[in-house]
Order: C-alpha cells, then sequence, then structure tokens
C-alpha cells in the first residue's frame, strides 16, 4: 500500500493538465480585456473611414 501512495505522490501529469488551463484561461482574459478596452477606439476608426469613403464617392 506504501508503494502505491508514493507512486501517486510522484505522479505529476495532473499538475501539467491544470497549468495549461491556468495558461489559456489568463490568455483568454487578456484578450477580452483588450477587445472590451480597444473595441469602441476600433469601431469608431471604422466608422470615420466609411463616412470618409461614403462621402468621397457621393454616395
Amino acid at each position: 500500500m506504501s508503494q502505491i501512495s508514493k507512486q501517486l505522490g510522484k505522479d505529476d501529469s495532473g499538475a501539467t493538465a491544470i497549468e495549461y488551463g491556468l495558461i489559456i484561461a489568463l490568455l483568454c482574459i487578456a484578450i477580452i480585456g483588450s477587445i472590451t478596452a480597444f473595441g469602441g477606439a476600433v469601431n469608431a476608426m471604422w466608422l470615420h473611414i466609411s463616412t470618409t469613403i461614403t462621402a468621397t464617392i457621393g454616395i
């Protein structure tokens, strides 16, 4: 029984999966945060471009 306990104590394959999961979660939070922060500015930029093109073409 003690050998099984020692083997389970040395097994760290589950820890690696958890670490990868945490890294992916942090990346998702960073992406969502940047989209939220810059979303309005990007939308305003495309609106300005669209308005300028429309005014230039005369539609």
